[in-house]
């Protein structure tokens, strides 16, 4: 007999008290059956308080050195120049220039003992995103999608969670990642079909952003913009963008998916409402900072407030797409740049994120997670910069159940390497899913019609 899958509502001690007549079981059908029932409680699909999560993800590898672990007794080629402060959660200190952060502790659940084995910025972004090793040995080019690959995490999301009519399941906002537009493997939906892809929209701004100077790969929706109706067909530059690949054999179901989702999107009053970030007060504005990163975190929380089930924010100091350089990937002046750019316009965003979603009461069922693909080498290298180091790195998550105030993992005295509760991508994935009441082990299947489990690590003991 092969594995048993039963409908969700009808349990295995359901099953077990009907006649073996009626199941039309054998003995030994009923036996592995009994021993699955025995096993319920440690199998049994958790509760799950997230509806929906919200990912900042700091493009360019972010150091854990002058953020999230500091090692100021560490040797002195290592520890930089960045003293710590403490934080609400007494005994913990953090990077010096994270103080708005430094003050939601009580919220964060700080993992520092993260690693993998990529240090390639496109191939250990596939790792975080799909949990799963890339398809190639680790060399510095990046990976073009395929239909190959393991889906991303917001792909399986979307799988699992329905966005209202009109509205993506997955959005990553403002941009695709990489600075020069091309697209990655491990962001979009893999073998689980085009249609699970994300969308990638750019975060409505206007001259107080400075503009950008190209689309780079991202749809626009202008929520104060009129659609004529007669003129739709033309209006969809967003279904050639959406629809950018598609697995063989599926791509008219992908393209008929993004026709009636583009002109969803488009032609929705509740849509183009999420959008318009100018039904937020001034002040809320204000809060989240006047630039792109912080106008997308909150461009994020109005659009899991319709309903959208998960939203990556590709967080930068400024245009991510600007060719400006401000994105985490810090081989030179890393301090410098840390301090002036980076760490000042993410932190007080983030934490504005924290205050918001709490004061909003959506915080119980909202889970963010602060991810990036790599950290930084602990040696500092001739530029007074940092290089990039998979051997270890920190996140961090808050809400939907986590449990604030606790510091997961520890590096050891330079940050080279995990010294306790060494975990990886695989396990932030079973730890999101479990969050959301989806079983790490749940399997979904493949073109090759093979069911495959969701996540291959263990959830994270944070809640």
């Amino acid at each position: 007999m092969s594995d048993l899958f039963l409908p969700p509502d009808i349990s295995r001690r359901k099953v077990l008290s009907t006649s073996l007549g009626c199941l039309g079981l054998s003995l030994s059908d009923f036996l592995k059956l009994k021993s699955l029932a025995n096993s319920d409680k440690n199998n049994a699909i958790p509760s799950g308080r997230a509806k929906s999560c919200i990912i900042l993800f700091a493009w360019g590898g972010m150091s854990h050195l002058e953020t999230w672990d500091p090692k100021p007794d560490g040797p002195s080629e290592t520890r930089g120049t960045f003293k710590t402060i403490p934080t609400a959660t007494p005994g913990t200190h953090i990077g010096e220039h994270m103080p708005f952060l430094a003050k939601q502790t009580e919220r964060l659940a700080i993992v520092r003992s993260m690693h993998h084995g990529s240090s390639a910025h496109g191939k250990a972004m596939y790792w975080n995103f799909t949990g799963h090793k890339p398809p190639q040995s680790d060399t510095a080019s990046n990976l073009p999608p395929s239909s190959n690959d393991w889906p991303s995490l917001l792909s399986v999301i979307s799988k699992f969670k329905v966005a209202p009519t009109g509205l993506p399941s997955a959005i990553r906002l403002p941009y695709p990642l990489v600075d020069n537009g091309t697209l990655q493997a491990g962001e979009y939906g893999g073998w689980l079909g085009a249609s699970y892809n994300p969308i990638v929209i750019r975060t409505p701004n206007g001259k107080e952003f400075g503009g950008v100077s190209r689309d780079l790969g991202a749809s626009r929706i202008n929520p104060k913009e009129a659609i004529d109706r007669q003129k739709l067909g033309s209006r969809l530059g967003l279904l050639s963008r959406l629809d950018q690949f598609s697995g063989a054999g599926h791509a008219i179901d992908d393209m008929q998916h993004f026709q009636g989702l583009a002109t969803d999107m488009l032609m929705s009053p509740t849509v183009r409402k999420a959008f318009d970030l100018d039904l937020e007060s001034d002040s809320v504005r204000s809060k989240f900072g006047q630039h792109i990163c912080g106008q997308s975190m909150l461009l994020a929380r109005r659009l899991i407030e319709a309903s959208v089930p998960i939203v990556t924010v590709a967080c930068s100091a400024g245009d991510l797409n600007g060719s400006k350089g401000d994105h985490w990937d810090t081989h030179a002046d890393n301090f410098n740049r840390l301090k002036n750019t980076m760490l000042p316009a993410f932190d007080k965003p983030a934490a504005a994120l924290l205050d918001d979603l709490s004061e909003r009461g959506m915080l119980d069922d909202t889970l963010v997670v602060f991810l990036t693909e790599f950290g930084r080498t602990p040696k500092i290298n001739g530029n007074a910069g940092r290089d990039h180091y998979p051997s270890c790195y920190s996140i961090a998550l808050a809400g939907a159940g986590i449990r604030g105030g606790q510091v997961y993992g520890k590096s050891d005295r330079s940050g080279s390497e995990p010294a306790e509760n060494a975990c990886g991508p695989a396990d932030l994935h079973a730890t999101i899913f479990e969050a959301f009441g989806i079983h790490h082990k749940t399997t979904i299947t493949d073109r090759l019609g093979r069911p495959l489990p969701i996540s291959d690590g263990k959830p994270l003991p944070l809640t």
